[in-house]
C-alpha cells in the first residue's frame, strides 16, 4: 500500500469534508425559513394572552446564553406568511416544558406544547422539535414560547424556524439517509474489528471497538432516535448524549495510546493524556448527575475538559506525524479533522461561535470519517505485522530445515532421522549404504566432484524408494533408508539405481549395503536394529563391495 497515495486520498476527503461544511446550503433550503426572536425573563403567575398584548421588556439584541437559568418568554414578533398547515421547527436543548401561544389576527389565541417526559413525540431526526401550528381561521401574526425550567447553557429557543410539511418531509428524509450511513458504517467497522481482534488479539482492538459502539450509540441518541423508539425523558436523553460523547473520547484515547509506539505517550504527554481523560468522566459524571444545579458551572467545567483533550491532541498529533511512519501519518490527518470540528463545538459551547445545524450534524460525519481512517490503518499495521509475522515464520521454518537437513544433499540428517524412526512399533526395513571407495573418488575429482556424487547418489537413492520412507545421509559418504517391512527388493533397486546413476566425468561409483528388518519402538530397539543392519553392511564390504547382504539370522 502505497502510504502517499492514502494520505493523498484522505486528504482530498478532508477537504471535501470541510467544503461541505462551509459551502453546505442554509438550513432554510431543508427545513423552513428563520424567525428573529426575542427573550425576557417570565414572572410568576403572567399569563401568555397579557405578554401578548403588552410586549415590554424584551430584548431582541443580546445573546440568549448571557441569560441566566430560570423561566423564559421567547417573542418571534414579526413572521413570514404562514400557510395553514405550517410547522414551527427549533432545537432541543435543556428544558422541563416549553408552551408555544399562538396569537391570530383576529385575536385569538391558541397554544401548544411539551413537557420533557413527553418531548419524544414531537422530536424530529436531528434533536429537532416539530410544532404544528393549531389550526385557525385567521393567519398567525405572533409566536411566543414560555419556556419553563431552562438551564440556558445554549440557548432557551434555538434556531426557530417555520416549515411547511413538504420541507418537513425533506429534512427527515435527509437525515435519515445521514444517519443511516453513520450507524451503517459503525456497525460495519464494529463487525469486522470485532472479528479482527478476536483472530489477532491486538491489544488495541477492545478500546477501538468500544470507542466505535459508543459513537453509534451517540448517533441514535443524539438524532433523536432513541427517544423516538423509547419514549424517553428528553432531558435524560441529553444526559446520556454527554455520557456517551465522553466515553467515546475516553476510548480514543486509550486506543491511540495502545495504537502507537510507547514514545509518542512518553513523558509529560502520557500524564496529561490521563489527566485530561479523568476530567472529562469526572466532569461528565458531574454534568449528568447534577444537572440542571449549578449549570453554567457545570457546563463550562465540562467544556473546558473537552477542550483540554482537543489541546492535547496538538502534541500528540505532531509526536505522531514525525514517528515516520506512513500509516502513523495517515491516523494522525484522520484524527486531525474531528479535532478541527472539536474545536468548532467547543467554541459554540463557549459561545464564541453561533449554534449552527450543519456543525452539529458534521462533528458524526468526521468522526465516521475518523473512524474509517482508523480502521484502514489498522488494516494496513496489521497487514505490516502479518508481513513481518510470516517472515519471521518463513525464517524459522528454513532454520529448522537446515537445522534437520543435510546442507549438500537436502537429505534428513542423522538427527532428524532419529526422531522420525524411533518410536515406530510395525516391523521396519532398514537400509544401510555405503560409497565405495569413496576418499579414491575425492582424490580422483577433487572436494567440489565429490560432493557432486554425493548429491547424484541421494538423488539415486530418492528416486528409488518409496514416498513415505525416511532417506537421511548419516556420516561422510555412509546413507541410511528406512521403510516399513515387506519391501525385501528394495535393497537389491537401491543398487541397480545406483549403478545405473550417471556420475561426473562418466566415474563408475558403487556401494554396499546392510539391511535388517525389526521394530523400533524404543532407542535400545534401534541400537540393535542399527547393529545388525551395520553388521551386514560390514559382511557386504568384506565380501568385495557393490553387492547388498542381510543380518545373519539370530
Amino acid at each position: 500500500m502505497d502510504g502517499g497515495k492514502v494520505i493523498r486520498w484522505i486528504a482530498r476527503a478532508l477537504a471535501l469534508l470541510a467544503a461541505w461544511v462551509a459551502l453546505a446550503p442554509p438550513a432554510a433550503a431543508l427545513a423552513g425559513t428563520p424567525l428573529a426572536t426575542c427573550f425576557r425573563r417570565a414572572l410568576p403567575d403572567e399569563r401568555a394572552a397579557a405578554v401578548l398584548d403588552d410586549p415590554r421588556g424584551f430584548d431582541c439584541t443580546s445573546d440568549q446564553r448571557s441569560a441566566g437559568p430560570g423561566d423564559y418568554w421567547v417573542l418571534a414578533p414579526r413572521l413570514p406568511s404562514i400557510a395553514r398547515g405550517s410547522l414551527i421547527r427549533f432545537a432541543s436543548v435543556w428544558q422541563d416544558a416549553a408552551t408555544l401561544h399562538v396569537r391570530y389576527a383576529d385575536g385569538a389565541t391558541r397554544a401548544t406544547g411539551f413537557t420533557s417526559a413527553n418531548a419524544w413525540q414531537r422530536l424530529k431526526l436531528g434533536a429537532v422539535f416539530e410544532l404544528a401550528l393549531p389550526d385557525h381561521a385567521a393567519a398567525p401574526v405572533a409566536l411566543l414560547w414560555h419556556v419553563r425550567g431552562a438551564p440556558v447553557t445554549r440557548g432557551i429557543v434555538i434556531d426557530p424556524r417555520v416549515a411547511t410539511p413538504a420541507q418537513s418531509t425533506r429534512m427527515e428524509v435527509a437525515m435519515a439517509a445521514f444517519y443511516a450511513a453513520f450507524a451503517g458504517l459503525c456497525v460495519a467497522l464494529l463487525m469486522s474489528n470485532l472479528a479482527l481482534g478476536a483472530a489477532l488479539r491486538q491489544r488495541f482492538h477492545p478500546p477501538y471497538c468500544a470507542m466505535v459502539l459508543c459513537l453509534l450509540a451517540y448517533g441514535v441518541s443524539s438524532s433523536g432516535l432513541l427517544g423516538q423508539l423509547t419514549g424517553m425523558d428528553n432531558n435524560l436523553r441529553l444526559r446520556l448524549n454527554t455520557a456517551l460523547l465522553a466515553l467515546a473520547l475516553s476510548f480514543a484515547i486509550l486506543f491511540a495510546r495502545r495504537f502507537f509506539h510507547p514514545r509518542v505517550f512518553a513523558g509529560w504527554v502520557g500524564r496529561t493524556a490521563t489527566l485530561s481523560v479523568g476530567a472529562v468522566l469526572v466532569t461528565a459524571t458531574l454534568y449528568c448527575t447534577l444537572m440542571p444545579w449549578a449549570s453554567h458551572w457545570l457546563d463550562a467545567a465540562l467544556t473546558a475538559s473537552f477542550a483540554a483533550v482537543a489541546a492535547l491532541a496538538l502534541p500528540l498529533l505532531w509526536r505522531g506525524w514525525r514517528a515516520d511512519t506512513p500509516h502513523a501519518r495517515v491516523f494522525m490527518l484522520a484524527w486531525g479533522t474531528p479535532l478541527a470540528f472539536a474545536g468548532l463545538r467547543i467554541a459554540q459551547a463557549a459561545g464564541l461561535v453561533r449554534w449552527n445545524f450543519f456543525i452539529d450534524n458534521s462533528t458524526l460525519l468526521a468522526m465516521a470519517l475518523e473512524a474509517s481512517c482508523s480502521a484502514l490503518v489498522i488494516a494496513w499495521r496489521i497487514k505490516l505485522v502479518v508481513e513481518e509475522r510470516d517472515a519471521a515464520r518463513e525464517q524459522e521454518m528454513l532454520a529448522r530445515l537446515l537445522a534437520d537437513s543435510d546442507p549438500l544433499t537436502g537429505l534428513m540428517n542423522r538427527r532428524s532421522f532419529l526422531r522420525e524412526a524411533i518410536g515406530r512399533a510395525e516391523p521396519q526395513l532398514l537400509v544401510l549404504i555405503d560409497i565405495d571407495h569413496f576418499k579414491q573418488v575425492n582424490d580422483t575429482l577433487g572436494h567440489d566432484g565429490g560432493d557432486e556424487v554425493l548429491r547424484v547418489f541421494a538423488r539415486a537413492l530418492l528416486a528409488v524408494v518409496p514416498d513415505d520412507a525416511l532417506v537421511a545421509r548419516v556420516g561422510g559418504e555412509e546413507f541410511a533408508v528406512l521403510t516399513g517391512a515387506g519391501r525385501d527388493d528394495l535393497p537389491d533397486q537401491i543398487l541397480d539405481a545406483v549403478r545405473a546413476a550417471r556420475m561426473p566425468f562418466d566415474l563408475a561409483v558403487t556401494a554396499s549395503l546392510g539391511s535388517e528388518r525389526g521394530t523400533i519402538a524404543t532407542e535400545a530397539e534401534w541400537k540393535r536394529l542399527y547393529r545388525r543392519a551395520d553388521d551386514a553392511l560390514y559382511a557386504a564390504k568384506t565380501a568385495g563391495r557393490d553387492r547388498v547382504r542381510w543380518a545373519a539370522a539370530a
